[in-house]
């Protein structure tokens, strides 16, 4: 990764005592205890916006700007789904409330201020079609946002239920016929709502209307993967055990991944 000049933590060694206070208050995840002193775990995890600074007694944490690897979302977000998935929230809450200092972290990508604002055109293939085919709706239910959905609605009794990004249906062109079709469906975005609210109404959802599965598709930018972290709190929180799937969706609206489970609360 090519190196800019940005602000980046730096580590006083000397005063370091390797207490470990600064590491929870990271929400990148981005610091260690090494040998008995905080390090950094990569130069790019770090957004260089400080959050750490106030949880060190020995003052040795400080900010300063120097030509380092600029600062790489992406990777943050896969450090923190291997190593500490529980940060994931923080991590998107830290997002969210410093999205107006953030574009000069990403502008090294080309990034305005989160990889899901990058702004992207491409041109469509043209396919001959001999006739338009109409097809019905597999919608069965309404309301289908998230915060307006009633826990104890009828249409979540026995159901097998999706939690979807709300920019799903207009990437995915087939998302009535593969996702929608005998699904109830609760729709919503982990960057712009409440998290929290939304972990628990699910969480009332799954303990009162004995859910049958639950599906989460998202769409594949890193702040959209607060859905699956929604779904595994609420799962943890209703102790409730369920066949669980996720599925990615590409921004060209191809399907990246897909991965079964059976998650226990």
């Amino acid at each position: 990764m090519a190196k800019i000049k940005r602000k980046i933590i730096r580590i006083d060694e000397e005063k370091c005592d390797g207490c470990g206070l600064c590491i929870p208050s990271c929400p990148e995840g981005a610091l260690q205890i090494i040998e008995g002193k905080a390090k950094l775990v990569k130069e790019s995890f770090c957004d260089g916006l400080g959050a750490c600074l106030g949880d060190c007694p020995q003052g040795a944490l400080t900010i300063t700007e120097v030509e380092v690897e600029g600062y790489d979302e992406e990777g943050v977000i896969a450090h923190i789904k291997e190593e500490s998935p529980e940060l994931l929230e923080k991590h998107l809450a830290h997002l969210k409330a410093h999205a107006d200092e953030l574009p000069e972290h990403h502008s090294h990508a080309g990034i305005t201020s989160c990889p899901s604002a990058q702004m992207l055109h491409w041109e469509g293939k043209e396919e001959a079609v001999e006739e338009k085919v109409r097809t019905s709706s597999e919608l069965r239910q309404w309301p289908i946002q998230f915060h307006l959905v009633p826990p104890g609605a009828p249409y979540f009794k026995n159901a097998d239920l999706a939690l979807v990004a709300d920019c799903v249906p207009f990437a995915y062109a087939d998302f009535h016929a593969d996702f929608l079709k005998g699904q109830a469906i609760a729709i919503g975005c982990p960057k712009l709502d409440d998290i929290d609210a939304y972990v628990d109404k699910l969480t009332q959802i799954l303990g009162s209307s004995d859910i049958k599965s639950l599906k989460i598709i998202h769409m594949e930018v890193p702040c959209c993967y607060g859905l699956v972290h929604i779904a595994r709190e609420a799962l943890r929180k209703s102790g409730k055990a369920l066949p669980f799937e996720s599925i990615i969706i590409g921004i060209k609206g191809e399907v990246l991944k897909e991965r079964a489970s059976k998650d226990a609360g």
